[in-house]
């Protein structure tokens, strides 16, 4: 037989014909040597995968069929979930027993692969983890803890948050209180501009709340000098004479203007003036 009619193990030259071979990268390989050159060690034995033998891999790590193995239990893996630990394989009864989250509600395993909930420390199945008040699964949802319980964002605001007295709805974050009344922030108004009045300073008039600017422009007695508003509130110095009022910055000699805080000073009908201006006169 002429060497192109040959048809030999490309390693240890026997010829394959009517042998069983096999092809790898377009090369034919008797299976004694296939299995020399190229079969997988078996994770468990140690022994080599043959070619009549199924190769079961995980991780770049191989396995006989039948040493595919729960390495606790010794129960076959195959087709079947597993899970791994150091290096072990574990059937998911195994693992679950020894390393998965006991549920904080039903004490029950919460089994690998299966949804479950977690927090601060604590271990739920989706369906366990409930809202204290209406028993509903709360999911991915939003969800606040009150004492030893969990409550849906509706629930906790029918049961625990405080009514805004302006708008009627649950205060669920800050807040104010303002006359024992509970507000949210952008609900407690100056009642005169609508401005927001949290964070500044206010005062109020018959219980209506006014920031300082409106309750002085309503209320405050105006300057003689300038016709202003005098603010005590926003910690303005005025000065009362005669049932009138002046900044003190405008408290001044009408003639020649000069400060008469903290100085003698003459009237002239409703006019003020310093006592060289007076002499003057």
């Amino acid at each position: 037989m002429s060497s192109s009619e040959r048809f030999d193990c490309h390693y240890c030259k026997d010829s394959l014909l009517g042998k069983k071979y096999i092809m790898k990268e377009d090369t034919q390989y008797c299976t004694k040597c296939y299995e020399n050159l190229f079969a997988n060690c078996c994770e468990a034995c140690s022994l080599p995968i043959g070619c009549n033998f199924k190769d079961l891999s995980y991780k770049d790590h191989h396995w006989h069929e039948q040493c595919f193995k729960c390495a606790k239990c010794s129960r076959s893996l195959v087709e079947k979930a597993f899970a791994a630990k150091e290096d072990l394989l574990l059937c998911t009864e195994c693992y679950a027993h020894d390393y998965s989250s006991k549920c904080s509600t039903c004490k029950k395993t919460i089994m690998p692969g299966s949804r479950k909930m977690e927090y601060k420390g604590n271990s739920w199945h989706e369906t366990c983890f409930l809202c204290h008040r209406c028993q509903q699964p709360i999911g991915t949802k939003s969800f606040i803890p009150k004492d030893s319980g969990y409550f849906c964002v509706p629930c906790f605001e029918k049961q625990f948050a405080y009514q805004c007295c302006a708008c009627k709805k649950a205060i669920t974050t800050g807040g104010v209180t303002y006359q024992d009344k509970p507000w949210h922030r952008e609900c407690f108004l100056c009642i005169g501009c609508r401005k927001q009045l949290s964070g500044h300073r206010f005062t109020s008039r018959e219980n209506y709340p006014y920031c300082l600017e409106c309750f002085s422009n309503l209320y405050a007695k105006k300057c003689v000098g300038c016709t202003k508003p005098i603010s005590s509130l926003a910690g303005a110095k005025y000065i009362s004479f005669e049932e009138r009022q002046w900044h003190s910055e405008c408290f001044t000699c009408i003639q020649c203007s000069v400060s008469l805080v903290g100085r003698g000073f003459l009237t002239q009908r409703d006019d003020i003036l310093c006592t060289d201006c007076g002499r003057e006169k």
